[in-house]
């Protein structure tokens, strides 16, 4: 059952080969040149290409070992003089490289999948149908095999490192975790919830009352070489070389600004917006003059200043994405026993990270929404919570295809992919209840449909409005904001809301302990 799903999901991303391409598609491809045409040496100094090498080692390793199999197809794509090539065989091998490594998320949302089903007492049936909603996601359609980028293999990493920790297999957990911050550096969203819970779980101990921890020195010992001899292997050969620093200046661009050109639908979207709200108003009744800061509205990717509220530095981001993120290590750390418990804190703790961390793309929240489907049949709180954020999710990566064609895409993959999930999760939990209804209205509040059914009116007049209204020049950014804005509101809400409900959960469950 699970090959006739990747079979037939496999054979829709093939259509999608002569769909629209981002700058990613030639990022990727310049990354082949280097790492295939110039020693180790040389690999994060070239700058030929503005897209120069910026993730770590082991993805680049990565990109030399694909660079052998696209020499078969186009030799011309691997010379970095050769910008923006884009043979129809480049194309063919590129788009071809995701789709068959995608075969490791496959592999991963199988393992997490089956650990599900047996944790919810009813095998391979709820695996089957949460590895279609989780192998079909609409969003890494999108961003992978339309956008294009390669995150379907990195969340099939994840997803095996989150089974083996639910296995109990912690030091292959930290391994595979290892590999993946090797990978892609975004991941270290979710380090704290990896470090808090092997630290508790794996390397101390505690008496029956949960007090006087103790510490394994032979498990830390043994958790610390894992860890540290896959970073030996990735980064052992730059430090040799005298380069780490110009490694880590190329993986932590901070020169970027707080937000990219099109706002992430975080946090910092909200505080944006308010900003330009009060600057509008500043200008309109006289108490602020037009010159000063630097257009954040400009659809660029660089520094800027706010015009009212007090501008935001890398250093506040980070204390205040440590703060969003305590609680969730807290939960983790008072849960040694309980892996599910794991992965909600990491769903936490990428939560956080997104809505508060600097310069966040708007594809980041796929760390949230992925690892969430996971608790989709654990709690049906936790289900009503991962259909709602999902669709909104979903949607908020609309801007990235921004092409007539695959508007019809985009769509068609969001509501099919919103279907089977509400109607899977339905099904999952209103089993022997009343006769089956329309399944969003029985699963989530009415304010959260009627929040989902405004994002039609925003849909249409982002497509069809704001030109009919004659405001694509006098203010280009609008449509990109008001998705933004309004997509962050409900994330926004989603997070609190998931907090609110994993603690209040918590304390609901320690009364009970008290009272056994």
């Amino acid at each position: 059952m699970f090959w006739s799903v990747i079979i037939g999901i496999s054979c829709i991303k093939t259509l999608l080969i002569p769909a629209y391409r981002s700058t990613d598609f030639e990022v990727h491809r310049n990354w082949l040149a280097i790492t295939h045409s110039l020693p180790l040496s040389k690999w994060y100094y070239e700058d030929t290409s503005e897209w120069t090498l910026d993730y770590p080692p082991l993805f680049a390793w990565f990109e030399y070992i694909l660079s052998k199999v696209a020499w078969y197809f186009d030799p011309k794509m691997l010379e970095i003089s050769n910008l923006n090539y884009a043979s129809d065989m480049t194309i063919l091998f590129q788009r071809l490289s995701v789709i068959i490594t995608d075969l490791v998320y496959a592999y991963g949302c199988k393992i997490c999948c089956m650990e599900v089903g047996q944790a919810a007492g009813r095998g391979s049936d709820v695996a089957y149908h949460l590895f279609v909603i989780l192998f079909g996601s609409a969003g890494l359609l999108l961003v992978d095999h339309i956008h294009f980028q390669y995150n379907g293999f990195l969340y099939g990493i994840l997803f095996i490192s989150i089974a083996r920790i639910i296995q109990k297999r912690e030091l292959e957990a930290a391994f595979w975790f290892a590999v993946l911050l090797n990978l892609k550096h975004i991941y270290l969203y979710v380090a704290p919830a990896y470090f808090v819970y092997l630290l508790r779980s794996y390397c101390l101990s505690a008496d029956r009352k949960g007090r006087w921890y103790s510490i394994s020195i032979p498990r830390l010992v043994l958790l610390g070489v894992t860890v540290l001899t896959v970073f030996g292997i990735s980064f052992g050969p730059f430090i040799y070389l005298g380069q780490l620093t110009q490694v880590l200046s190329r993986l932590f661009p901070f020169k970027r600004g707080l937000s990219h050109a099109y706002w992430a639908p975080n946090f910092w979207a909200l505080y944006n917006f308010a900003d330009k709200i009060l600057e509008v108003l500043g200008i309109r009744y006289g108490w602020l003059s037009k010159s000063g800061a630097v257009s954040m509205t400009g659809g660029l990717v660089q520094e800027f200043d706010h015009a009212v509220l007090p501008s935001v530095s890398p250093f506040m981001t980070l204390f205040a994405t440590i703060l969003s993120i305590i609680p969730s290590m807290y939960f983790v750390w008072r849960n040694p026993n309980n892996p599910w418990n794991f992965v909600r804190g990491l769903v936490l703790c990428a939560f956080g990270s997104y809505m508060f961390g600097w310069h966040v793309h708007e594809k980041a929240l796929l760390l949230v929404i992925l690892p969430f489907g996971l608790l989709s049949m654990q709690r049906k709180a936790e289900a009503q919570a991962f259909i709602f954020l999902s669709i909104i999710g979903h949607f908020s990566l609309f801007p990235l295809l921004f092409t007539s064609h695959e508007t019809p895409i985009k769509v068609l993959a969001l509501l099919l992919h919103a279907l089977i999930t509400t109607h899977t999760l339905q099904k999952h939990w209103e089993q022997g209840k009343t006769p089956y209804r329309f399944p969003y209205i029985n699963l989530c509040s009415v304010l959260e449909v009627l929040y989902i059914l405004g994002l039609i009116p925003l849909f249409v007049y982002n497509e069809v409005g704001h030109k009919a209204f004659g405001l694509t020049e006098k203010l280009p950014f609008l449509p990109l904001m008001l998705i933004s804005v309004y997509c962050a509101i409900g994330i926004f809400c989603s997070w609190v809301q998931y907090y609110n409900y994993i603690f209040a959960s918590a304390r609901k469950s320690k009364t009970k302990m008290k009272l056994l």
